[in-house]
């Protein structure tokens, strides 16, 4: 999921490439003529990438700001008593043009990001932190907010009540209750911050791709297939040609391609320029971004009266506090930890029956040895498979069959919709009335102006006060065959498309009156639900079969190959529970220090073994998912002290799929139900009771994820 910034000051997340010129390069049309302050004139006010320019967004963005801070001075200046009309509405509308253009822009800033598009970003940025300082620390402003607050909340009901509270809690949670010479500190830490973390968002990338692992002879590229072969040539030629071959380096510790990769010299220079992309022996070290912005952190949390970061960050999750969030991670490692030890002895023993007794595993052998045993106990391999797994037939056939299924929705593509990339659809959401719901894009190729991973967001949030339908969209970074050829994914890359979508349904199937509260404006220990929940549609029989369909023959998998995969699914599934346990310990490590403990960037790299090994978790196999300087999550997003919400949003899914399992996989009176108790509710009611009332259970039940994963 994309970074956002403070709900009060923009509501959504986050071209050319020509370099900057001078700064009239940036300059744009004067506002009665930007397209992005005018109505596109396109179905649901989608954005008009065939007239939008470069030289557009940072006019835009400017404009925005200077509307809403015109609009927060008329709410300030007002000198009638304050209610919910004149101060809590009028602040809800206040960023109106803001929400919009920033949305588009930030959409690009993470899928498309030219040197133009950053130069723009590190000039914007500055701007947006002063606007939300000066939002938030707006002293007139929360005193007329506490005034609604003090006489009005227990008068109002539904949203309006739950906006009043949210509105309240933004600004409490920021600081507005402190003295003046703390706000103004915390003024200082929030610039800081952000400037840290927009250098964290130009470095990692760099670090990534200056990672790139060269390769000089086909030969070395041994036990990747003909496609595998033709993407690093691809991936070669695009990033300067220094080889024949290039193995780009993704996101995560482990790399994919470790799988195939015969040679083992060429594995362990993979894995590690992987684990040194951004380390203290790397020219774009980001220790010292990530050893700062913790520092800063847990002061600010300080300032709020909190002990750690992780105190102050939780107040307003569903876990609440560090100490739940310990106990809920304590159960899951009591119970991974001796199956991690016996996968580990197991696949070292397999590697010792060709390599000889004296062979020792390294982490940079164990997807591939790990993959061969697969392939001997079940009989087949990832290629088996990969034929029957065509990027358009899973998304068509079963994403969007899955949903036509489960909540009556259709899908119409739309080829006059113009899109930021060539390469990208757009469809039109119809629900089961018949009535237009929602536009959905999908980005689902790797480029180098791409960051890693895969995320949704929207350049337009559900809204009824707005009168405004959502504008969706999902992003992937899979390689795109050469042309004339069928992209085929993994596994992995399937699950991962049906996981986007479950937080685009979250946006799609939104109906809240206002945007603050709508789509997936929630809690991060909820907001990954709907979308681990959405995986599970895959191995559905109905769906699977519908979808998994040969490339070329278009006959569905058969039977028995079928049996074979969805069983092996879960084939040493204590590896990927033990790097997310201790990527998410990691995290809480690093936010859960006084200010005066938070390591120099010099020692991040010993805190972060220390770290592992106190909670149990130091595995020379099984690294840390990511690690302290590639920890994007974390050091460049939204989620400090928060990455646990993976693992306890996965317990809250299962829970949710058993549920639906139990009572008709695919049955739309059970798909209805999800739409009104959870999909279609945002952040307007307290989402445990949303939980409850859909599951039934009075608290999430861990068996459920162990169970599901086989362990």
């Amino acid at each position: 999921m994309n970074k956002t910034f403070k709900r009060t000051l923009l509501s959504a997340t986050m071209a050319s490439s020509v370099m900057l010129s001078s700064a009239a390069t940036l300059s744009g049309p004067a506002p009665a003529t930007n397209p992005l302050l005018q109505s596109s004139g396109l179905v649901f006010g989608a954005p008009d990438f065939s007239r939008i320019t470069n030289a557009d967004y940072l006019p835009a963005l400017k404009e925005g700001i200077r509307q809403q801070r015109e609009n927060i001075r008329k709410i300030t200046a007002n000198k009638q008593r304050p209610t919910f009309a004149n101060t809590i509405l009028a602040l809800e509308r206040s960023g109106v043009t803001l929400d919009r253009v920033s949305s588009v822009f930030y959409g690009l800033a993470s899928a498309d990001k030219t040197p133009e598009i950053t130069q723009i970003e590190k000039e914007i940025t500055p701007l947006l932190t002063d606007l939300e300082n000066s939002i938030s620390f707006n002293t007139k402003l929360f005193q007329r907010i506490k005034y609604v607050y003090d006489h009005e909340r227990t008068k109002l009901k539904g949203e309006n009540k739950k906006l009043l509270e949210e509105t309240y809690k933004d600004f409490t949670h920021a600081g507005a209750l402190l003295p003046a010479a703390k706000k103004a500190r915390m003024e200082q830490i929030n610039k800081r911050i952000s400037d840290l973390q927009q250098e964290w968002g130009n470095r990692l990338p760099d670090a990534t791709n200056d990672a790139v692992v060269w390769v000089d002879s086909q030969d070395e590229l041994a036990g990747l297939s003909d496609a595998d072969i033709a993407q690093c040539k691809k991936d070669a030629e695009s990033r300067g040609g220094k080889a024949p071959y290039a193995i780009v380096i993704i996101n995560t510790t482990q790399q994919p391609i470790l799988t195939h990769l015969d040679n083992r010299d060429l594995r362990r220079r993979v894995f590690e320029a992987s684990i040194h992309r951004a380390d203290g022996s790397h020219k774009f070290n980001t220790y010292p971004l990530a050893a700062e912005i913790a520092k800063l952190r847990a002061e600010k949390a300080e300032l709020m009266g909190f002990k750690t970061y992780a105190g102050y960050s939780l107040e307003r999750t569903m876990a609440k506090t560090p100490e739940r969030v310990y106990d809920f991670l304590k159960q899951l490692i009591a119970n991974y930890a001796p199956k991690a030890a016996a996968e580990t002895k197991a696949i070292e023993a397999y590697a010792q029956k060709t390599m000889g007794p004296d062979f020792k595993l390294e982490p940079y052998d164990r997807f591939y040895y790990s993959e061969k045993m697969k392939a001997e106990q079940y009989n087949f391999s990832e290629n088996d498979v990969k034929p029957y797994f065509n990027v358009d037939s899973v998304l068509i056939n079963g994403v969007f069959y899955a949903a036509h299924r489960a909540y009556g929705l259709t899908f119409k593509e739309l080829t006059d919709v113009p899109t930021y990339h060539p390469t990208m659809k757009v469809f039109k959401v119809i629900d089961k009335d018949g009535k237009d719901l929602a536009l959905f894009y999908t980005d689902y190729f790797r480029r180098p102006t791409k960051r890693g991973g895969a995320w949704m967001s929207s350049f337009a949030k559900q809204s009824r006060e707005r009168k405004q339908l959502p504008v969706i969209y999902n992003v992937c970074n899979v390689a795109q065959a050469p042309a004339g050829q069928p992209t085929l994914l993994t596994w992995d890359e399937v699950s991962t498309m049906f996981h986007e979508f479950g937080h685009a349904l979250h946006g799609i199937l939104s109906n809240c009156y206002y945007n603050s509260l709508s789509g997936t404006a929630v809690a991060r220990d909820f907001v990954e639900l709907p979308s681990q929940f959405n995986e599970s549609f895959a191995t559905i029989p109905e769906v699977f079969n519908h979808f998994a369909r040969h490339t070329e023959t278009g006959q569905p998998m058969p039977e028995d190959l079928k049996q074979k995969m969805l069983t092996s699914i879960n084939f040493q599934s204590a590896y990927a529970l033990g790097e997310n346990l201790a990527a998410t310990c990691l995290d809480l490590a690093w936010h859960s220090l006084p200010a005066a403990q938070v390591p120099t960037a010099d020692k991040a790299a010993e805190f972060e073994t220390s770290a592992l090994k106190q909670i149990g978790l130091l595995d020379h196999q099984i690294p840390p998912r990511y690690s302290t300087s590639y920890f994007n999550h974390v050091f460049g997003g939204g989620y400090a002290a928060g990455y646990y919400s993976y693992l306890w949003t996965e317990v809250l899914a299962d829970n949710v799929a058993e549920y639906f399992a139990a009572h008709g996989a695919l049955n739309p009176e059970v798909g209805q139900a999800m739409r009104d108790k959870i999909l279609s509710r945002g952040n307007t009611r307290d989402l445990m009771q949303s939980f409850t009332d859909f599951t039934g259970l009075k608290e999430p039940n861990t068996a459920s994820l162990l169970k599901a994963r086989g362990l």
